[in-house]
């Protein structure tokens, strides 16, 4: 019995025979000198697989046209990315242009120009970038496959039950995995934000991923068990080791069903303490399934993932489609999600873009940095682009009429930033008076505090600020100098560190003081450890994933104010 320790990239617990993948046979790609006579025929066989690659996703896309069902809509927004990229003209353009100013095969420069954009992505320096680097390769070598007759694996040769075991996955195998009864799957390379992750948590496939050498390890057929709770993958378990994840798997099953309970239930304490349990979304459509999670409401609606192409992990932008960056578009959105809601409150986040958060538009002027999670993002960027943020807050007044709505503006540091936001809030409403355009006058504008420079001056920023949410997330990157998306840092990434408790602690005691709201909206929020300390903290606001309500609120049923308040300061003491 072999233990291979990972990071998790999907939950659950999966029990089947390996099927391990081999090594992708590498392409052969032919470096030929073109003739004249023969350049117009390269062009035409190029256009032609381009044509061929985007008939067979036009058919998967096909397949998938009920979007109502999640796992669809996941499908879909990829083969929608696969769509703009196979028809991005300035990558297009870039190929025929370096094939007129060339005299080798267009297959060559194709492959070329795959890997020069793919490798460009790579060295970023941004993991959510270097991600989209295996798109590119897995639709334009799709392109090339056909151009060259070449046929590889098929991944659809898995049979039912697997665990697939393998290097790596593009997203269009993990797609056809979708259709198949797959057990796990145990990779060496990945991440939680690739599309592979992605899909494996739409389709409720325990995924482990950063197993070293363990396509070397595991052997063909040996009985393996994926462990996506846990983050840990075991080879020829032995059978008692077998039964005891058997019963692990019907304890979770009975777990969910036991959760399902707390649904329609009021969040509180054993002695009654009230809590609102909100939900953390980023389109419409979770807004939905928040809803019938039994959220208190939203308590972070990301608007950046409008901007982008439909889909939170994915570079290509709206713009290009010309619908998420007008008012109208955004009105629409944000008028829906409150619709949906009924009266809880929506807190609606003004765009929190740069970072690992790519918007790539004329609209918003942006700019290489070194350091861009220190750079110019989030507020910055805003306030850098105030006629952008004119036009959300525009929308957002609007929305504010069919809802209970509160706009929350991201990684403030200063106090000049509210004023700052405040201002161009005024603006907007001056036009929308003129414009003689009906809004909500009075929705309370509050902030996220998620450096240690905005708990230091919390009670400054309280005064100008009507509630606030605290990132957790970014609060304790920033706090303790750990990238939380670094792999190989994730083991002293530590929301429990004393300097981030004390910050909290400091906020919560301000805002109290200045009679404004204070919730979280990071991860500590949604993890049972942690939220019995937040709790303990005074906090009576926590926001989400939908999906880890229930789990929240049968905790909270569980434990008295006082008890709460005893772990809270436990940890305080650092004891």
């Amino acid at each position: 019995m072999n233990l291979f320790l990972g990071i998790s990239s999907s939950t659950g617990i999966g029990i089947g025979k390996a099927f391990v993948v081999p090594e992708s046979e590498k392409r052969a790609i032919p470096q030929d000198r073109i003739l004249p006579g023969d350049r117009k025929k390269e062009l035409e066989k190029f256009e032609s697989s381009i044509a061929t690659v985007m008939t067979q996703i036009a058919a998967q896309m096909e397949s998938v046209s009920d979007t109502s069902v999640p796992s669809n809509k996941v499908q879909k927004e990829i083969f929608e990315t696969y769509f703009l990229m196979l028809n991005d003209p300035e990558f297009l353009k870039n190929v025929r242009t370096a094939f007129e100013n060339d005299d080798h095969n267009i297959a060559y420069i194709l492959n070329e120009k795959t890997e020069e954009s793919a490798e460009m992505l790579e060295a970023s320096g941004n993991e959510y970038l270097a991600e989209r680097a295996q798109d590119i390769r897995d639709v334009f070598g799709r392109v090339l496959d056909d151009m060259l007759n070449h046929h590889p694996f098929r991944i659809d040769t898995v049979p039912d039950g697997s665990v697939i075991v393998a290097r790596t996955l593009n997203p269009s195998e993990t797609l056809i995995l979708s259709k198949r009864k797959i057990a796990g799957i145990a990779l060496i390379e990945g991440g939680i934000s690739s599309h592979v992750g992605i899909l494996a948590r739409s389709y409720g496939i325990p995924t482990v991923f950063d197993l070293h050498k363990i396509t070397e390890e595991i052997k063909q057929g040996n009985t393996v068990i994926v462990d996506g709770n846990l983050g840990e993958v075991i080879d020829e378990p032995d059978d008692d080791t077998i039964e005891e994840y058997k019963k692990k798997i019907e304890d979770d099953k009975a777990h969910l069903e036991f959760l399902s309970q707390f649904r329609n239930k009021p969040a509180q304490t054993k002695d009654g303490e009230k809590f609102r349990v909100m939900a953390n979304i980023g389109t419409v459509e979770e807004a939905e399934i928040a809803a019938k999670e039994g959220a208190d409401g939203i308590g972070l609606f990301r608007t950046e993932f409008l901007f982008m192409k439909e889909s939170n992990d994915d570079i290509s932008v709206s713009h290009k489609r010309g619908s998420s960056f007008s008012e109208e578009s955004q009105f629409e959105a944000y008028k829906h999600v409150l619709e949906i809601m009924q009266g809880k409150p929506v807190t609606i986040r003004t765009l929190d873009a740069g970072g690992d958060k790519i918007i790539n538009s004329p609209e918003i002027k942006t700019h290489e940095e070194k350091n861009p999670l220190m750079g110019q993002r989030a507020i910055r960027l805003s306030l850098a682009n105030p006629n952008q943020l004119k036009t959300q807050f525009k929308a957002l007044f609007r929305a504010g009429k069919f809802g209970n709505l509160k706009i929350m503006l991201p990684l403030i540091t200063s106090v000049e930033q509210i004023e700052e936001a405040q201002r161009i809030a005024e603006k907007a409403k001056e036009e929308l008076r003129d414009a003689k355009i009906d809004f909500a006058e009075n929705v309370p504008i509050g902030i996220m505090v998620e450096t240690a420079a905005a708990a230091m001056i919390s009670d400054c920023l309280a005064k100008r600020s009507a509630f606030f949410s605290i990132g957790t997330n970014d609060l304790t990157q920033y706090t303790i100098g750990v990238d939380r998306e670094n792999a190989h840092v994730a083991a002293i990434y530590d929301e429990f560190h004393l300097a981030v408790l004390r910050l909290i602690d400091k906020t919560v005691k301000e805002a109290a003081a200045a009679g404004i709201e204070v919730s979280v909206c990071g991860e500590m929020a949604a993890k049972s450890d942690s939220a019995m300390v937040l709790g303990g903290m005074g906090i009576r606001t926590f926001s989400m994933s939908p999906k880890k309500i229930t789990e929240i609120k049968e905790l909270l049923s569980r434990f008295t104010v006082a008890e709460l308040k005893a772990i809270s300061e436990k940890n305080l003491k650092n004891i």
